[in-house]
């Protein structure tokens, strides 16, 4: 299967996102994202951005580009900052929730960047953040070290190529894991529409209630579909929930 994956980089133009001894998160970022998406193109994925110049676009318009891209992926990168100068330091990547093969790449993505000497915080969910909320497909944030830890600059900086490679290997390896393993995923359907437009009304409705929801396009269809459960049981109670908020429901798998 040839994939099409955005990456974002994170803030840009007027809003420099986190700053610290005048280095800026915006250019960090950018940095890294283009260098990660050589490596993505030489291997063969289709890769666009939401930015390759140094522009601002709110949250709100980077999840319209990712949508309207027709991307299977959403990657952001950003650098976290804390209160006090060299107060944390490690790397974390942030997901709308845990499931579906985002865990697997976002696992894979912070395991890599722990080898490099990067301290591992985590894989978290947050489900309230636009661009993991507002975005139709898996979508991942990585948050690549504190920019006002100087442990982490160093490593930034000091291996920054092998960073881009590891990232770019860890999104590799878990695409190459899913199409040759096949795994399957349960998800729950509560819609197939063939004008667009219903599909739209019905994910946002969907997303604005906290439902993971997306859009998966077959043939001329776009069907509306929420989650991607390796566990029936855990699709089958997503199903009773949205049943319980009105919903007509269907499981498939992937």
């Amino acid at each position: 299967m040839a994939y099409k994956i955005m990456l974002d980089a994170g803030h840009g133009g007027s809003d420099p996102g986190a700053v610290y001894q005048g280095r800026q998160e915006k250019d960090d970022t950018l940095r890294l994202t283009l260098a990660v998406g050589r490596i993505l193109e030489d291997n063969g994925i289709d890769v666009v951005y939401t930015r390759t110049t140094d522009i601002y676009q709110t949250p709100f318009e980077k999840a319209k580009i990712a949508n309207e891209s027709g991307a299977d992926f959403f990657i952001s990168f950003h650098r976290n900052s804390s209160p006090q100068a060299n107060q944390y330091n490690g790397v974390e990547v942030l997901l709308y929730d845990k499931s579906g093969i985002k865990l697997e790449m976002a696992e894979n993505i912070l395991g890599a960047m722990g080898e490099l000497g990067f301290r591992e915080i985590g894989v978290k969910e947050r489900p309230g953040l636009v661009v993991l909320r507002r975005t139709r497909m898996p979508a991942l944030l990585v948050e690549a070290g504190f920019i006002n830890s100087d442990v982490d600059n160093q490593l930034f900086d000091e291996k920054f190529d092998e960073m881009a490679t590891g990232i770019a290997e860890a999104i590799l390896g878990t695409l190459n894991l899913d199409t040759v393993e096949g795994p399957v995923y349960y998800r729950v359907q509560t819609g197939a529409f063939r004008n667009r437009e219903y599909a739209d009304r019905m994910l946002y409705e969907l997303l604005d209630k906290g439902y993971p929801a997306f859009i998966l396009q077959e043939n001329d269809l776009y069907k509306v579909q929420v989650g991607a459960f390796l566990q029936i049981g855990n699709a089958i109670n997503m199903e009773q929930r949205l049943r319980d908020d009105g919903y007509t429901t269907l499981i498939v798998t992937k």
